[in-house]
């Protein structure tokens, strides 16, 4: 009997090798990878935008705006956002889910032991029992249906793993964008505020004027117009000022109480990095991998499908004993061994499976035509990117002229005024021009840095030195 359960056992191990030695996964692996390069168009050689800039996608981005506080709250962001904490919870499930669909490829073991007692107050004797036993059952994986649930959830997975790297990129990008627009409002502010002080000695002189009837109630009127239009704007720049900040807080998982110190000048821009090859942004970036990903688990789903419209067939063994005395449940004389095979196979079910096949496929396609989407969007905003970086580089230079002739032009009135030949509204109107001048060159500036940003996460390089991959 005990050489007749070893065969048992055996026949039940080869069987998971066998079921497990064709694995489905290279196969739709493949598959995915044909069906992802023929969704998209043929990139071209270069990009369209810069085809000067040819070189090494940049990591380590962050670094190069040379600000260790950005650098401290992009890691603080990394440990301590709850977007971030919650796609790192998606990704540990997604790991267990996988183990959870490949345990079936395994024998299931399981033991058994009990014991009772009859007892009665006349009649027969009283009577024990106790029995103990082991159980082990395995389905043959026939048509890889098991493996392919495994390949599956394997694949989702790691498509929840690129989502959780492409969410840090994002909130990397976030939180430097929102450290950006924090020092740029408190510059803003800056400006709006010798705005107000500037008219408000307009103001001063034209009611002085008006006193000594030099100026009349129209001017008086129009210069307080003004500074009531240059108070709205200061209230309205120290708002953004706060709502930035608490926005900046809240990325990096603190209260948002608006109390963050940052840098007090935006930094400079750093060289524009190189972009890499067209084709390469495929295999870069997260998002794209994902969704490569996403098409091979649906096609995985799809052979789940295909296989559960076959014959199944599970084996079962199991091997225990029973006696009213405990020594004796292991008395060979008390052992029984039990063995069944079950060959199912689908006859009718109201058209179930050929719906649930139909799914499946509708899902495949569904994948693939995300993964084409997620790809053009790709390639458009690295494109949009590039040109973005060109104009905002024509933009700057524009208005750093303003600024500098502005600034050159109140310089001479000023000189003018001293000598009778101009009023002091002239000098004043110029001196708001630079102020106004000046404040584009702020957001011109800032545009700049984010330009720098959006290029970077849309060519999917990494704020890190090196990929946590």
């Amino acid at each position: 009997m005990n050489h007749r359960l070893v065969k048992i056992a055996a026949l039940v191990g080869a069987s998971a090798l066998l079921a497990g030695c064709a694995s489905i996964r290279p196969v739709n692996d493949a598959r995915s990878a044909e069906l992802t390069a023929q969704s998209v168009p043929e990139a071209p050689d270069q990009w369209t935008s810069a085809r000067e800039r040819v070189g090494e996608v940049q990591v380590g981005w962050i670094t190069a705006f040379e600000d260790p506080v950005l650098t401290s709250l992009v890691e603080e962001a990394q440990r301590n956002n709850p977007s971030l904490q919650a796609a790192a919870a998606s990704v540990r499930r997604a790991n267990a889910l996988a183990v959870q669909a490949g345990a079936p490829l395994l024998p299931s073991v399981s033991a058994n032991a009990g014991a009772s007692r009859q007892e009665t107050l006349e009649g027969p004797p009283d009577f024990s029992n106790f029995n103990a036993g082991l159980q082990l059952s395995y389905e043959v994986d026939l048509w890889n249906r098991i493996d392919a649930g495994e390949a599956g959830a394997l694949a989702s997975a790691e498509a929840a793993e690129a989502d959780y790297v492409f969410a840090q990129y994002s909130i990397a990008g976030a939180v430097a964008r929102t450290y950006f627009l924090v020092i740029e409002v408190r510059q803003q502010v800056d400006v709006a505020q010798g705005i107000v002080d500037a008219l408000e000695e307009i103001v001063r002189i034209v009611e002085l004027r008006y006193q000594y009837g030099f100026a009349s109630e129209f001017d008086v009127s129009l210069a307080e117009s003004d500074l009531a239009s240059a108070r709205d704007t200061l209230a309205a720049a120290q708002n953004g000022e706060i709502e930035a900040l608490r926005s900046l807080e809240a990325l990096v998982g603190r209260y948002p109480a608006g109390l963050l110190e940052t840098a007090t000048d935006l930094p400079k821009l750093p060289a524009a990095p190189g972009a890499g090859l067209p084709s390469e942004l495929l295999e870069r970036r997260p998002d794209l991998i994902a969704a490569e990903r996403d098409v091979a688990a649906a096609l995985n789903s799809l052979s789940v499908a295909r296989a559960a419209r076959l014959p199944s067939l599970s084996l079962s063994t199991s091997i225990g004993g029973a006696s009213g005395q405990l020594e004796d449940v292991v008395d060979p004389t008390n052992i029984v061994w039990t063995i069944a095979g079950n060959l199912l196979a689908p006859i009718f079910q109201g058209g179930a499976l050929d719906a649930a096949f139909d799914v499946a496929d509708a899902d495949v396609n569904a994948a693939v035509a995300i993964y084409a989407d997620t790809a053009l969007n790709a390639f458009t905003e690295v494109e949009s990117a590039l040109d973005r970086g060109l104009f905002l580089r024509d933009r700057r230079a524009a208005l750093e002229t303003n600024v500098s002739r502005s600034r050159n032009a109140l310089r001479l009135s000023n000189l003018q005024y001293q000598q009778g030949e101009i009023d002091l509204f002239d000098v004043l109107g110029i001196q708001q021009r630079v102020f106004g001048a000046e404040s584009s060159l702020l957001a011109i500036q800032r545009e700049q840095l984010n330009q720098h940003i959006e290029l970077s996460l849309a060519l999917g390089g990494d704020w890190r030195g090196t990929s946590p991959r």
